[in-house]
């Protein structure tokens, strides 16, 4: 329990930091791509007994190149080109699982397999979200300029090239570490909800860095006690928790939810 506890709330940090950039930049698709494409990766290292953060890294590192290569050689759009290779990948993980399914949980590398976290994969957990979350605090003034005005970081001398191959690095790496927590399927939801229900919240983003990774811990807490009491899926109750706090958010947010601005309509006419 306190393995589990200890890998989701590292890997709700460091996914939460990393969505705040992912939002604003649009490139939440990017983040369904690497997470699905990693599975071949995780598949071979359980084939081999290699630590599965290898393979699922190396996989995710050629999605994020293949998709690169594809769209600066063609004139196929990026979209088209992450459906393409994510696809691509993904399936090859399914036949590999298909062929050897003795060998491998299909289940565990879908949907994580949080008490079956080893001591192993727990320090593999703390050391690689540590490594990208240093990375990300250390990069975050050039990542926000690259969000914002990618044509002033070229004139204040920042290199878009450099930083956007550093932030798919990034994203690639935060994948891994959170694979072992919610599985393949669910990593998106760890990548892109806290981005975006902090989005809501407040219009600063130095705001948005601070709540993202509360929302995603606070999440990580409830999620992991629910699914404990109620013995079902931890990666299933972590998202599903995320999920309810961005409908809040959707509903009651102070400048951007639904009812709220309903009601100040409502007050506005009867004036």
């Amino acid at each position: 329990m306190q393995r589990a506890l200890l890998v989701t709330i590292v890997a709700s940090i460091v996914c939460a930091v990393l969505s705040c950039w992912l939002v604003l930049i649009g490139w939440s698709l990017m983040g369904d791509a690497v997470s699905h494409a990693v599975l071949p990766g995780v598949a071979l290292s359980y084939l081999l007994g290699a630590p599965f953060a290898i393979g699922a890294l190396l996989f995710a590192l050629v999605a994020v190149g293949a998709i690169g290569v594809v769209r600066n050689t063609t004139q196929v759009k990026e979209d088209a080109a992450i459906g393409v290779v994510f696809t691509t990948l993904f399936a090859l993980g399914v036949v590999l699982i298909s062929k050897f399914p003795s060998q491998i949980d299909l289940n565990h590398i879908l949907f994580g397999n949080l008490l079956g976290v080893s001591q192993s994969d727990m320090w593999q957990v703390v050391v690689l979200g540590g490594l990208a979350f240093v990375v990300m605090i250390v990069k975050r003034r050039d990542f926000t300029l690259f969000a914002f005005d990618r044509t002033q970081a070229r004139a204040v001398g920042i290199s878009p090239t450099f930083l956007s191959g550093l932030m798919l690095t990034l994203l690639a790496l935060t994948t891994v570490v959170a694979l072992q927590a919610v599985g393949v399927i669910l990593v998106v939801a760890m990548l892109i909800t806290p981005g975006a229900t902090a989005y809501l919240l407040t219009q600063s983003f130095r705001r948005m860095l601070l709540l993202a990774p509360a929302i995603g811990v606070g999440c990580a807490v409830v999620g992991i006690y629910v699914s404990f009491y109620l013995d079902v899926s931890s990666g299933g109750t972590v998202v599903l928790a995320q999920g309810s706090v961005f409908t809040l958010a959707y509903l009651f947010s102070p400048t951007q939810g639904i009812v709220t601005r309903a009601l100040r309509r409502r007050e506005a006419a009867a004036v």
